[in-house]
């Protein structure tokens, strides 16, 4: 998860960055450590509390977080909508090509692992070892891939402060961008009553692209 969520961040603040606002670079968030974007409710209470309680009651519940948004300000762009329409795209387009390249390369990994191993058992240690390991690869791609589309279609939500309302407020007239604006301050628990009454169909929306996207073959070390 930290790779993905990073890149995403980056992106939003590397974007703004070339349109003008050096906010991001000057707070030090133009980078992939991910110390300067760890919340220490989402990034680190949160996601604990929610494994504690799988752990307790047996799962079934999913677990969510974010990192710290990346500062942003639209007065530095030329075109202040557009800019944070860029700004807003940014961020789910990093994970579209980040799942890209990893189905890309587990699908390579794929056809390697049963043409060198045929999917057979056994054989000698550092075959097996070579094995596993490839096997481990495979899997740890196949969840990248699943974490990057839960992230692109989570954000794009339009409900603010999620990227899908910055993509939203360009296309709708200023009323609707005021409206947008006034939600804001609810747009947490908003978030969370959408996802409370339509998780169901919105995670097997996203189980089925994961199963799209990877193939039957893959979905074997899934």
């Amino acid at each position: 998860m930290f790779p993905a969520v990073i890149v995403h961040e980056v992106s939003h603040g590397y974007v703004a960055w070339k349109l003008g606002d050096p906010t991001a670079k000057r707070a030090g968030r133009l980078t992939l450590n991910p110390v300067p974007h760890i919340d220490l409710v989402g990034t680190v209470l949160l996601p604990l509390g929610l494994i504690l309680i799988n752990l307790i009651s047996g799962g079934g519940i999913f677990i969510i977080g974010w990192a710290k948004p990346v500062p942003i300000d639209p007065r530095y762009f030329q075109d202040s909508e557009r800019g944070m329409l860029m700004v807003g795209a940014a961020g789910p387009l990093s994970n579209v090509l980040m799942l890209s390249l990893a189905a890309g390369l587990g699908r390579l990994l794929v056809r390697v692992y049963f043409w060198t191993f045929q999917g057979g058992q056994g054989g000698a240690f550092l075959a097996q070892f070579a094995r596993n390991g490839l096997e481990t690869l495979i899997y740890f791609l196949g969840v990248f891939v699943f974490i990057n589309i839960l992230l692109a279609m989570f954000n794009l939500i339009p409900i603010p402060p999620l990227d899908g309302s910055r993509i939203l407020s360009y296309f709708i007239p200023y009323r609707g961008k005021q409206i947008m604006a006034q939600m804001e301050q609810y747009g947490f628990l908003i978030i969370l009553a959408v996802l409370f009454l339509g998780g169901n169909v919105f995670f097997g929306l996203i189980r089925s692209l994961w199963r799209f996207i990877l193939g039957p073959t893959w979905a074997l070390f899934m």
